[in-house]
């Protein structure tokens, strides 16, 4: 094992053995390297002459750029085309952790660990099974998913999805979660958490959530070390009262000393900017301080390094120009209200009564989308081909569950949607 990944093991063993303990194989031996070519890079900034970079320099001394493709861009140069540190550029890693607490005042300002960038939240995902995921793990996950999971996590780390049923009586159900968080002895247990949940589009409600949060408790109080991941990617897009508003990585990050808490969320779907890419990866810790955290951080940009290498610097300094604007949060609120309108029509078309006959929905509040579960009788897939065929109309089959994405839909063509999925399943039928 390479000295300086031991180094950050010791000090890891020395605030945490639970951390320790949860680390993969993988994310024991990794480190960022502060030696070699990025130490010596290191040493040599500032200098009058400095040919340690990998990257091409004009004679002026800013960074080398075609007029074609920096005419395009009213920004600083040197905010656009240099790379980004694995870690993340220091000024957005600082303001999205500041945000992150603005969001959930319920922290209360309790210590965590500076968000490192990733590119976005499925890399986000991915490095997080890279560095607590050895082959043969399970991950508990709901029986309804993201699908990129099964990528990002079994065929990447040979981890294995385990489901529990995600609904009962119109709610999340807790007995299925706390069943299948029990299962099998004490030991290691790794949780994804996904509020607003895709594909269903649910968020538990305030009391729901302190109940998982007991449950996940409990558990720790046992003996289990568990990594619960809480996968944030529709944060924020929340449309009904007492439904959970803060993330509930709030209240794990502080819960137990074997519950280490991940934070994986980012711009993408919060601000609406899919293709920029860019994520971040937080930890939290009861009892945890900043060298613990420091020491995660080194492993998580270590894993980064050697992966992508770092997040794209344009898309950044872009957000940051963004987050710093006076219009900003005018901005959001004016589409968080286009998404409220949409989803207030898709809620009031369902009251319709002739579509039960075929369809019911599935429990929805919140994020993008919403689910319909179909009559017995009725395929999927068969629908799925004949919306699109006959209707012009394309949803996602999920075996007898349609998703159903609202997030894309006009509030004036909801109707219209709902309509043709009546008539289609009517044809199915």
């Amino acid at each position: 094992m390479n000295p300086q990944a031991e180094a950050l093991n010791a000090t890891i063993q020395e605030k945490s053995n639970q951390v320790f303990e949860l680390l993969s194989e993988r994310g024991k031996e990794i480190f960022f390297p502060k030696k070699g070519i990025l130490g010596q890079t290191a040493e040599a900034k500032g200098t009058k002459i400095n040919a340690t970079i990998g990257a091409a320099i004009e004679d002026d001394g800013t960074p080398m750029r075609l007029e074609s493709i920096a005419s395009k861009i009213n920004m600083d140069p040197s905010r656009v085309f240099p790379y980004a540190p694995s870690f993340g550029r220091p000024d957005i890693r600082a303001k999205w952790k500041t945000m992150i607490y603005e969001k959930n005042p319920s922290l209360n300002n309790v210590e965590l660990s500076l968000p490192v960038v990733t590119n976005a939240l499925t890399h986000g995902i991915s490095m997080a099974g890279y560095l607590f995921l050895d082959a043969g793990d399970e991950v508990i996950v709901p029986d309804l998913f993201w699908g990129n999971y099964n990528l990002t996590l079994a065929n990447a780390y040979n981890a294995k999805l385990v489901k529990f049923n995600l609904f009962k009586n119109g709610g999340f159900d807790l007995e299925a979660f706390e069943e299948k968080l029990n299962e099998g002895g004490i030991g290691k247990k790794v949780i994804i958490l996904n509020f607003p949940n895709n594909p269903s589009g649910y968020t538990p409600t305030d009391t729901e959530q302190s109940a998982i949060v007991a449950i996940v408790k409990a558990a720790a109080e046992k003996g289990n070390k568990i990594v619960t991941i809480t996968d944030d990617a529709y944060f924020g897009l929340v449309y009904e009262e007492g439904i959970a508003r803060e993330s509930i990585f709030t209240e794990l990050c502080t819960l137990h000393e074997n519950v280490l808490a991940i934070k994986i969320d980012g711009a993408t779907k919060e601000d609406y900017v899919w293709g920029f890419r860019v994520g971040f990866i937080t930890y939290g810790i009861k009892g945890g301080d900043a060298e613990l955290y420091g020491t995660l951080e080194a492993k998580t940009a270590g894993a980064i390094r050697g992966n992508i290498s770092n997040s794209a610097n344009i898309s950044q300094s872009l957000l940051l120009e963004a987050f710093s604007s006076p219009e900003y949060a005018e901005q959001k609120e004016a589409k968080y209200d286009i998404m409220k309108t949409r989803y207030d029509a898709v809620k009031e078309t369902l009251k319709e009564e002739e579509y039960k006959s075929y369809f019911t929905a599935l429990p929805y509040n919140s994020g993008y989308f919403m689910c319909i579960k179909l009559a017995d009788g009725l395929n999927g897939e068969e629908v799925r081909k004949v919306l699109i065929e006959k209707y012009s109309i394309g949803l996602i089959s999920l075996g007898n569950v349609l998703r159903v994405a609202y997030s894309a839909v006009a509030a004036t063509d909801v109707k219209e949607m709902f309509d043709g999925i009546y008539n289609a399943c009517k044809d199915c039928k």
